[in-house]
């Protein structure tokens, strides 16, 4: 499978335009913003009240959002969200408080695959709650049947309160001048809607957001090389290694671990490891503490781990 080549397909009109762009305002550059690290439900998790999770229940600062991020587009005035999660509501207003609505168009929603952490959060955009009007949602041939044929998510089609849009696969979305989305498949389980990841083209640099995906092993394509394709590779991080769920045949949900990563990463130069960002960490993950060993080995070797308000500029 050749998805690298596919995954760069730029016009040459457009990548003209986005390096004047970018030569003539450098400050207005547009950037990923990160609204959200956790796995699909959240940190703390519903009825955990193991001391993985205490912290995160007794100390608000302690609290993280499902995993979602943003691009910002000063200088064209848009916003772009990646994943509508449970959380929606506080990541929107995170988002208005970076990217004020009044100045900022929300000019698409691009969704990975139908897990609960990663589209439910299009409630938020119903007849019930804010009542939008049009909101473009980009979503693949399997996702869209999904959203137009199951309630309550065909009310949000019916009332057009969402316009749904179509992604194909290696086919770039220009969203603006400077900014250009590309899905691109990858295996997961998919009950509901296939499973896709983005590559994001930037004036000046690139990225990859895979917040899940079955193990590396189970890809015809070489995360390795993808990584040195780009500056910033977002990656599904949901366990740190096995054994971190007791009671449970983990290979029964395949992510790769963090520790799997690192060891199949390890061979990369420095300056490619630190393009790795790890990302999307359920509520047992002790990625998830800033002062866990885990994140001190993880640094140590050159990675780095996602929190709420990174900002990479593209």
């Amino acid at each position: 499978m050749t998805i690298l080549p596919t995954l760069r397909r730029l016009t040459a009109a457009m990548l003209a335009t986005a390096a004047l762009q970018a030569s003539a305002v450098a400050d207005d550059a547009p950037y990923i913003f990160v609204l959200g690290i956790a796995q699909d439900a959240g940190y703390p998790q519903t009825g955990c009240y193991e001391p993985h999770c205490m912290p995160g229940w007794e100390r608000l600062s302690r609290r993280r959002m499902t995993s979602s991020i943003a691009v910002v587009a000063p200088q064209s005035g848009r916003k772009i969200l990646f994943d509508a999660t449970p959380d929606m509501r506080e990541q929107l207003y995170a988002l208005h408080r970076e990217a004020p609505d009044e100045a900022f168009e929300l000019s698409g929603v691009f969704l990975t695959h139908a897990h609960i952490g990663h589209y439910t959060g299009l409630m938020h955009f119903g007849h019930e709650a804010m009542g939008a009007s049009g909101v473009p949602v980009f979503a693949m041939p399997r996702m869209r049947e999904f959203l137009t044929s199951n309630g309550p998510w065909d009310q949000l089609v019916r009332y057009e309160n969402i316009r749904l849009q179509p992604l194909e696969e290696g086919k770039p979305v220009p969203m603006s001048p400077a900014i250009a989305v590309t899905a691109f498949a990858v295996p997961h389980r998919d009950e509901y809607s296939e499973t896709v990841g983005f590559r994001i083209d930037g004036p000046s640099r690139s990225a990859i957001f895979i917040p899940d995906i079955d193990k590396w092993d189970r890809w015809d394509v070489d995360i390795r090389e993808l990584v040195r394709s780009v500056d910033y590779a977002l990656l599904d991080a949901a366990f740190f290694s096995d054994g971190e769920l007791p009671g449970r045949d983990m290979s029964k949900i395949p992510h790769p671990f963090v520790s799997e990563s690192m060891a199949l990463f390890k061979d990369l130069s420095d300056d490619e490891k630190s393009r790795i960002i790890f990302i999307h960490m359920n509520h047992s993950n002790p990625l998830l503490n800033p002062e866990s060993p885990e994140q001190a080995i993880v640094t140590e070797r050159g990675f780095r781990v996602a929190f709420e308000g990174m900002r990479l500029p593209l």
